[in-house]
């Protein structure tokens, strides 16, 4: 596996060197022994609110550092607790006679090393109070539930709180609260890789795993791979269970493990939409990176109950740009514009012309193989079945095309490969004969009109002739036929034009 790094031992301290371009964050200065990312400026009138862990969960917990959230985040080695000393600097770094909160997810590391901060900060005459987030409801009530993503639906809360100049007790009080009625699983497809030594999936490609931690601890269960509807009903079943059975409205986060692709998170969201708990959602947090596990493949749901002290904390401006929130729900679709018509004119016939449309589109019908296996070797292979798809519409079409006005033919032929077919060779060539319809309206010159169309396709499209590409043979065909020459000689620089872009060396750039 690759990595963007310089050397893996120094991906933490790299990292925090890029957060620390935010002219609102700084750290202490016996960094890198003491990780502490904090504010810029810190008003020891209130409280300080404090949280942190191991690294690798990005942008946790150092995002989160700003006004109306966390006064400073402790930075550990990738899901490493950080040290005692660390968490007790930044206490005595940001704290005044206002206290100081500590935010802690419930792992042991976590709760050993902070706790014990703490009381050495009280020895030495801080005011600390300690909150313990425990959200991952999937290991169920009888254990010690660990912190998930919704531990920032606490940082966010305490944060506001102190940021209104509320008391210690306050500001402690609500992030209990918070952390009380907050509730969280996460699901994956693969775990997040270590820079050094990474290690080799436990799950098949069939597989999933529902429950798992955000250092790789293995899930309560493993399931079969499935679309993302039903795994996300599956998650949501789960947490269902532990969730107020009536009159509750909700909060959701919905955070990206690592490396899900926004698209795939958005897919995940539309299935969360089709539950009935999306009902129940007044707010959204996300879909987005929050708290990650480095590269994993997977995603946590967490929802917090509302009350209107909790909603307001939560919706408050803040300034870490990491954090983001919105009404949740689907509005209705507005009507959509009534688009020209694609057939505006009469249908009409030409014996003569009817005998060559009917040659054209059975010659593109029957090269489709051809032009696809042409297509393959430089693009996706569809250039074939693009032409053979424009050319069975107008085929079905016949009978409705003005084939007795050419202006008109062209600007209909253009409206339909725009409508209907797909690729850029489709829209391309719509272009072309748009244009020329409209030229040979002005001017009844067959020639001069496609060559009016071809330079239009060219100033949109960008190629040229020389850059092997289907102008090489209309550009020289299109100029005989300009200048009053025969079909034969334009056929003959057409043909001419093609074979030249079989020769890359005569390929020419585009002109910057």
């Amino acid at each position: 596996m690759k990595f963007f790094i310089n050397d893996p031992k120094d991906v933490v301290n790299d990292g925090i060197e890029g957060m620390l371009t935010d002219p609102k964050l700084t750290r202490l200065d016996n960094f890198p022994e003491i990780r502490v990312v904090l504010r810029s400026t810190i008003n020891k009138d209130k409280v300080s609110v404090i949280s942190g862990g191991g690294s690798g969960h990005e942008p946790a917990h150092a995002g989160f550092v700003g006004k109306g959230m966390l006064t400073a985040a402790v930075c550990g080695d990738i899901f490493a607790s950080p040290s005692v000393d660390a968490v007790l600097s930044a206490i005595v770094a940001t704290t005044g006679k206002a206290g100081c909160l500590l935010i802690i997810k419930n792992y042991t590391g976590d709760r050993l090393n902070f706790g014990l901060a703490a009381e050495q900060a009280q020895d030495i005459g801080y005011q600390v109070e300690t909150v313990i987030v425990g959200d991952d409801i999937s290991l169920g009530e009888a254990v010690e539930q660990r912190g998930l993503a919704g531990t920032l639906f606490v940082h966010k809360t305490a944060g506001h709180l102190a940021e209104k100049g509320k008391t210690l007790d306050e500001v402690a009080a609500l992030a209990r609260k918070v952390a009380g009625q907050t509730y969280s699983i996460g699901l994956s497809l693969e775990e997040g890789q270590k820079f050094q030594n990474p290690e080799k999936s436990r799950l098949s490609k069939s597989e999933a795993e529902l429950g798992l931690g955000i250092h790789g601890e293995p899930g309560v269960e493993t399931i079969d791979m499935k679309m993302a509807d039903a795994l996300m009903q599956k998650a949501l079943n789960t947490l269902k269970k532990y969730l107020p059975k009536k009159g509750k409205e909700y909060a959701l986060l919905l955070n990206n493990l690592g490396s899900v692709t926004p698209i795939e998170m958005n897919i995940l969201l539309a299935s969360f939409h089709k539950s009935d708990l999306a009902e129940k959602v007044k707010f959204l947090v996300g879909p987005a990176s929050l708290m990650t596990s480095l590269n994993m493949k997977g995603f946590s749901i967490s929802v917090v109950t509302l009350d209107k002290e909790i909603e307001e904390a939560l919706t408050s401006t803040s300034d870490p740009a990491a954090w983001f929130i919105r009404e949740y729900g689907k509005k209705e679709p507005l009507q959509s514009p009534k688009l020209p018509d694609m057939l505006p004119f009469d249908a009409s016939t030409n014996e003569r012309f009817d005998r060559v449309f009917d040659a054209i589109v059975e010659e593109l019908i029957s090269a489709e193989k051809e032009l696809n296996a042409i297509d393959e070797k430089v693009g996706d292979g569809d250039a074939g079945s693009t032409f053979a798809a424009a050319a069975k519409k107008l085929k079905k079409l016949k009978a409705k095309l003005p084939l007795a006005d050419t202006g008109e033919l062209f600007i209909t032929i253009g409206r339909i490969l725009a409508r209907e077919i797909g690729g850029s060779s489709g829209v391309l060539l719509s272009i072309l004969f748009t244009r020329a319809g409209n030229s040979y309206k002005k001017e009844k010159h067959l020639g001069k009109a496609l060559l009016d169309g071809l330079e239009k396709m060219k100033e949109i499209g960008g190629a040229r002739e020389g850059q092997r590409t289907m102008v090489d043979a209309m550009q020289p065909a299109f100029e005989v036929l300009s200048e009053d020459g025969n079909l034969e000689t334009a056929a003959q620089k057409a043909r001419e034009g093609a074979n030249k872009t079989k020769d890359s060396s005569t390929f020419k750039t585009l002109s910057v």
